[in-house]
């Protein structure tokens, strides 16, 4: 199984299109889910695939209603939409105050997003897009179902201390505890670092000192190219070669570090689960 959560602390690092650049370029079938609470950005920012604006009432607002009447994970793929290019997504809530109806759903989710990679008939894995995330936001529900929750952060100071806090506080929910220098918890906790390409391995290495120092339980699995004009490529609001670009050439290279690293032991240990009861499920 593989889900990839997504999530941010503070600030606006760029879940969003660090998610869809990763899912265009992911090495398996893969199926985009905005799960931010506090709503999604595709349907204002990215074309459908027949060319017009992507349903916003299909998706994640959609699939409440069927996840509370329990949820197979097959069943994603009836709420999914193609983008422009070909990429499956859950499109995400309008606004926050929607999330209301997820509410008691999150872990129903997260299972059925895990489990869909293994799916005799419509096999994927799973990117969500989370947002930012503090203590008490409920898509932190789905991290438990995940094979790897990646924060993304800017290189800023300010920042850097902000994912560092938050690392160890996401191990300590998940794993926890904070964990020695050599040892990782399952899901995986991941940094990836939105960087200019100059300094970024060097900047990389020093951070991943200080995760590892700190005992925060995370490393850090790679940098997103700062890449601006990529990004605007990527959302279709800017012409030029998209594979070209420092954002999606960077993001080619952290899915194939991620895969090489962790995509073994994933398929190793992938098992059969029992779905959580859905919240009100018989009522």
């Amino acid at each position: 199984m593989a889900l990839i959560a997504l999530a941010a602390d503070k600030g606006s690092p760029g879940v969003t299109t660090a998610a869809v650049a990763l899912a265009a370029v992911w090495p398996r079938r893969v199926l985009l889910a905005e799960a931010d609470p506090a709503g999604g950005d595709l349907v204002y920012r990215s074309a459908a695939a027949h060319g017009g604006p992507l349903n916003p009432n299909t998706g994640m607002l959609s699939i409440a209603a069927t996840a509370r009447r329990g949820l197979v994970p097959e069943q994603l793929w009836d709420h999914a939409q193609p983008l422009s290019g070909g990429l499956d997504v859950l499109v995400g809530l309008g606004i926050a105050e929607q999330a209301a109806g997820l509410a008691g759903l999150w872990p129903t989710l997260g299972h059925a997003f895990a489990a869909l990679a293994d799916s005799p008939h419509a096999p994927a894995d799973v990117i969500a897009d989370c947002g930012r995330i503090s203590g008490d936001t409920p898509a932190v529900e789905l991290f438990p179902h995940a094979s790897l929750v990646l924060l993304l952060s800017r290189t800023e100071p300010e920042a850097l201390a902000r994912v560092r806090d938050r690392a160890a506080a996401l191990a300590g929910r998940l794993h926890g505890g904070p964990r020695g220098a050599g040892t990782l918890g399952n899901p995986v906790i991941g940094v990836v670092l939105v960087a200019d390409t100059g300094n970024a391995a060097k900047l990389a290495s020093q951070v991943n000192d200080m995760l590892v120092h700190a005992r925060t339980g995370a490393r850090v699995l790679g940098t997103l190219a700062d890449d601006p004009a990529g990004a605007e490529q990527l959302a279709g609001r800017r012409r030029g070669r998209l594979d070209k670009s420092l954002l999606i050439r960077s993001a080619r290279k952290v899915t194939a570090d991620v895969y090489q690293q962790y995509g073994a032991a994933w398929a190793a240990h992938a098992q059969p689960q029992q779905p959580p009861q859905a919240h009100g499920a018989g009522r």
